[in-house]
């Protein structure tokens, strides 16, 4: 089956499905609610699953989408009316990892778009037991459906810069500053790192500086050689750290993730963030010998969701020039924009047809 047709599909089964729901034959087991969506972030995530052939765990066809915002319409009474972000990964809270902290990797959990029909669509049915709820004074600065980019754009790179375990004054450097790294290096500068981003659109970097993002290289056709050259540079003019940086590959390219191995120094955190299928080639002695750190992660902890909110509803952390809004209809012309590169923020879509 064709990608237009998969989507000219969901389309048709969803409105079909969502009439259902309007003849009160939609049936809620007691944890769950059913959410009228309000906005779905398009997330690379998607495109794998969408071009990559990287393989759902639910069989196609499939409703993608995992980054959710909306209102809760039916089911428990106690989120009845409630403006909520669903968690991109919905862990069962029970097993060894989510009692070691480690709930986002939780072999039980549920990933909308991945496990169960997803967030491109008018509804979505849910277990409710992880749902955020988003505060009045949030919704006063923001629409609802700009904000379904806290479920996954804002959450992962959040959990991945305290997993770091960035400390004030660290050199933090981010490769790829587009609708999820933006948000890594304004987190990192949060936390009370000096930051450097990385790019090759200038545009993006230019986004970073104006949103106080202390200093920025455009590295488009420079080697890696160039490249440490020029960030050891800037780094003695941020008055940066030699030692210990920590570095967030954020971009999903195979370049990016070759030139963040390449950056590490004694000391360093090296945090892979993008997610990209190409192989990477790397020579693993030089962890041992700068004695430094490579970690991985996956989503965010749903209890790490308030925190997030939190620095939102103080103006610490700010949205509104990140993301930008598409009807839902646009789906096919978006993702082939998304994966052409042609889009400098977040893609929100958000349901057009009536429902």
């Amino acid at each position: 089956m064709s990608i237009d047709r998969i989507f000219q599909w969901q389309m048709v089964e969803l409105k079909k499905e969502f009439q259902l729901a309007e003849e009160k034959n939609l049936v809620l087991n007691e944890d769950e609610v059913l959410v009228k969506i309000a906005g779905c972030g398009v997330c690379h995530t998607d495109l794998s699953f969408w071009h990559d052939g990287v393989q759902t765990k639910h069989a196609l066809p499939l409703t993608l989408g995992h980054e959710i915002s909306g209102t809760v319409i039916s089911g428990e009474k106690k989120w009845l009316h409630k403006k909520v972000i669903i968690p991109a990964v919905l862990p069962c809270g029970e097993c060894e990892l989510c009692k070691k902290g480690r709930s986002n990797i939780c072999r039980n959990q549920l990933m909308p778009g991945n496990d169960f029909h997803g967030g491109f669509a008018s509804h979505i049915k849910v277990p409710s037991k992880y749902l955020c709820e988003v505060s009045d004074k949030i919704l006063e600065k923001y629409p609802l459906e700009k904000l379904a980019v806290i479920a996954d754009a804002i959450s992962t790179p959040y959990q991945v810069v305290k997993k770091s375990e960035i400390e004030l004054g660290d050199l933090a450097i981010v490769i790829g500053v587009g609708g999820v790294g933006i948000y890594g290096a304004l987190i990192a500068q949060i936390f009370g790192a000096k930051v450097l981003a990385l790019d090759i659109n200038d545009e993006k970097l230019g986004i970073a500086k104006q949103n106080g993002i202390e200093a920025t290289l455009n590295i488009k056709g420079l080697d890696i050689k160039t490249i440490k050259e020029k960030v050891k540079a800037l780094a003695q003019e941020m008055k940066a750290p030699k030692l210990g940086w920590k570095i967030f590959e954020i971009s999903g390219t195979q370049a990016g993730q070759e030139l963040a191995f390449n950056l590490i120094t004694f000391a360093s955190t090296l945090s892979i963030v993008g997610f990209t299928t190409n192989k990477v080639e790397v020579r693993l002695s030089n962890l041992m010998a700068f004695d430094a750190k490579l970690i991985g992660t996956w989503g965010c902890r749903s209890e790490l969701y308030p925190e997030v909110l939190k620095l939102i509803e103080e103006d610490k952390l700010r949205i509104d020039q990140f993301v930008e809004t598409f009807p839902l209809s646009k789906i096919n012309e978006v993702f082939k924009n998304t994966l052409d590169h042609k889009y400098t923020k977040r893609s929100v879509l958000v349901p057009d047809f009536k429902n």
